[in-house]
């Protein structure tokens, strides 16, 4: 069944009468219950019916150019399903609503308007009855989130018996999602996509990724230590006009990677956004070619617009990049250029926006970074460039960008993130914020660009904002954060910033109330690092009474390890040493947990004592014989070496955002020693004993050139708080 335009839309008017009915969820959903009342409960359905019209069509409107069909979208709701709810509905296609069935269909997407009056094709209806489910989307994509909400009612109603009645629902703003600065920390496409799969669940539905940039530049450098400063070009394109542009091969994305990551992202409903960086934060350029640098004895970051091979050079980077790239909007970067330049500025931003909209037909967005006429008589940015607002000394982006006839993207820093440690910026997204951060202390929302005055913002239906991102950025580089601290900057208030990006009206008591509910039910992501467990103890093993082949995991889970090679096995545990090895089917676990087993090593040969396949718990590493951790490619080194021929009962604490390694020897008492990272530029304060949230690996025991004999071994969910005691404050140094 589809309902008529005018059906539709005195459905959204009455809807706006009702505010106060509404299904509670992230974000909200206008309802309307039935007169009579009732209830249908999900155990009931059998299938999802698709209409057999509609099943391939998919959604030209949105970002990307990998649009899911309709069919594909339902089969993806079928898994979420069974993985989320356990319920078994199979996809069918049809040309009705069938008794106990979900029935997703097609309507007028003319009946669906956004905050400003714009048609949506994001929108949806949903009606239950006391047969079944009906989900009308006013496009594939409309559908989809519309299937966010029976998963997430699913999760939050009582056996999953959703009222009887009529939702329709709308965003209010077209780009909704987060940005992830991936030029100055590699982030592993498994990672980016489970964040996709956070955002989708969320009905958020682009995800920026930023993929050039480098340290920032002290002017006062040498131009060798310039040529040594952390840069990055994350794509591997192994073309050779590029040609030794990407110094880090082994952290960027081949093209069949970044292909995954996009369809990945796509099959949910989510638009990667790439971001190449220029002319300035352009490091790792001037680095390929110095010759392009504006000032070589100063700032080298940025690119000399003038040089006669800088655009050129840039245009050939960008005719590699952009077959790679399915959406329809493409970032420039174009942030934080030199003021004494801006003629030149303007003229790269608009041969750019030119050249890539006539041969690729894409679209351009900039970093606001100088308003139009900032000088006078100045040729200005082409208004079809849109303006992603950051910072208002960057340019007013009401007063100045949208009155001057640009589209403008809220990214402002009221939202932003340093990763780890900031002078200006905090570390995860703030909720008060969120949910007060309005100039009047009402709720934020994406046409807020300034939070202390009202008249620096347009009004709520302005036609001119695009959305909203929060932005999180990696200031002080790779070493200053593991790869899951950005899921943690952004785990607790993203789902609330999605509320608002949507239009949602949700309080912040109720987001408390429902969050970690909703939160444990996300399907395809397992960004927490969880595992499940019967009890506390997630995995123990005794490997006194291991056999050559096999040793049992005790704790009731049944996470029984496979041992390798020729292991020796006695009274003293098992003999790790080069070859033998316990495989578990485990993986890692992330933050809360203690690790304790005993041991004794036999030699001071360094190798492996618990790996994973991006994080390492090192008894030394390769000359240096102290306990290490690797993760992300990056090394945390404890002042601390484990004695030869002396037992250690050891525990390694994941609580919160530190790891600590405890060691009790023979006769000695506890020795508590805390993974800490020295952070800092050359531009900016040194911070010493900044803590790292550090997952511990579980994957594989030994395997390395470690020697000793491991016996013990239990793994614990949660941490014994009295390890906060050894925290040390953040110190605080400058150049």
């Amino acid at each position: 069944m589809r309902l008529s335009t005018a059906t539709l839309l005195s459905l959204n008017s009455l809807v706006q009468l009702q505010c106060s009915a509404r299904w509670l969820g992230i974000p909200t959903v206008p309802f309307t219950q039935s007169p009579g009342g009732g209830t249908f409960a999900l155990k009931h359905i059998n299938s999802i019916i698709v209409d057999e019209q509609y099943q391939n069509s998919v959604n030209n409107l949105g970002e990307t150019l990998i649009p899911p069909t309709l069919l594909e979208f339902s089969e993806t709701f079928s898994a979420d399903l069974l993985s989320t709810l356990n319920l078994k509905a199979p996809v069918v296609t049809g040309k009705s609503v069938g008794s106990q069935s979900i029935f997703i269909t097609l309507g007028d997407s003319r009946a669906f308007v956004d905050a400003a009056g714009r048609p949506t094709a994001e929108a949806y209806e949903i009606q239950v009855t006391k047969n079944g489910i009906s989900i009308i989307g006013a496009s594939p994509l409309g559908a989809w989130w519309g299937t966010r909400s029976i998963l997430q009612q699913g999760v939050l109603s009582k056996n999953q018996a959703l009222s009887l009645g009529t939702a329709v629902d709308a965003p209010g703003w077209g780009i909704r999602g987060a940005f992830l600065d991936c030029g100055r920390h590699y982030y592993p496409p498994e990672f980016l996509m489970e964040m996709c799969s956070y955002l989708s669940y969320f009905k958020q539905n682009t995800f920026h990724i930023h993929l050039s940039d480098n340290l920032n530049v002290n002017v006062n450098l040498s131009s060798e230590r310039k040529d040594e400063l952390y840069s990055a070009f994350r794509l591997n394109t192994g073309d050779p006009r590029l040609d030794g542009l990407n110094k880090r091969l082994n952290e960027s994305y081949t093209r069949v990677e970044f292909e995954e990551i996009q369809q990945s992202c796509a099959s949910r409903g989510v638009t990667i956004i790439p971001e190449i960086e220029a002319p300035g934060h352009a490091l790792v350029i001037t680095q390929w070619k110095p010759e392009l640098a504006l000032e070589p004895t100063g700032d080298w970051s940025l690119l000399n617009i003038s040089h006669p091979e800088t655009i050129p050079t840039m245009k050939n980077i960008w005719d590699v990049a952009i077959p790679w790239f399915h959406s329809k909007t493409v970032h420039l970067g174009a942030d934080e250029y030199s003021s004494d330049a801006i003629s030149e500025y303007n003229l790269y931003v608009n041969t750019m926006h030119s050249y890539i909209g006539e041969r690729y037909s894409k679209n351009v967005r900039i970093w606001g970074t100088f308003p139009p006429n900032s000088i006078p008589d100045e040729d200005n940015i082409n208004t079809n460039v849109s303006i992603q607002h950051w910072e208002f000394y960057e340019g007013n982006p009401y007063q100045q960008y949208i009155k001057g006839g640009y589209n403008v993207l809220n990214s402002d820093d009221a939202m932003y993130m340093v990763s780890k440690w900031s002078g200006s910026y905090p570390q995860k997204l703030n909720l008060t914020r969120i949910f007060h951060g309005a100039p009047d202390g009402g709720q934020y929302a994406p046409y807020i660009f300034d939070t202390k005055n009202s008249s620096n913002n347009p009004l709520r239906d302005n036609p001119n904002i695009l959305g909203h991102l929060p932005a999180l950025w990696n200031d002080f580089g790779p070493n200053a954060s593991t790869v899951h601290e950005a899921y943690f900057s952004y785990r607790e208030g993203l789902p609330a910033l999605g509320d608002k990006q949507w239009g949602g009206d949700l309080l912040m008591s109720e987001y408390y109330n429902i969050f970690e509910t909703l939160h444990a039910a996300i399907p395809a992501q397992n960004l927490d690092l969880a595992i499940p467990s019967r009890s506390s103890t997630i995995l123990s093993y005794d490997f006194t009474h291991a056999n050559r082949g096999h040793v049992s995991d005790t704790s009731g889970n049944r996470y029984d390890g496979i041992i390798s090679g020729k292991p020796s096995i006695s009274s003293d545990g098992l003999k790790l040493e080069n070859g033998v090895a316990v495989h578990t089917p485990l993986i890692s676990k992330g933050r809360n947990y203690s690790l304790s087993f005993n041991i004794k090593p036999l030699s001071d040969t360094p190798g492996p004592l618990f790996s994973a396949p991006t994080t390492f718990l090192l008894s030394g590493n390769d000359s240096l014989p102290n306990v290490t951790f690797v993760t992300g490619g990056n090394a945390y080194v404890l002042n601390y070496t484990l004695p030869v021929n002396v037992w250690n009962a050891v525990k390694v604490i994941g609580l919160n955002n530190a790891t600590y390694f405890s060691v009790t020897g023979e006769g000695k008492k506890e020795e508590v020693h805390e993974f800490t990272a020295t952070i800092g530029t050359d531009s900016n304060a040194y911070v010493w004993n900044n803590p790292m949230g550090i997952e511990v690996p579980l994957q594989t025991i030994g395997g390395g050139g470690f020697e000793g004999y491991l016996r013990n071994v239990e793994l614990k969910d949660g941490a014994d708080e009295k390890y906060m005691a050894f925290y040390e404050p953040l110190v605080i140094g400058h150049l």
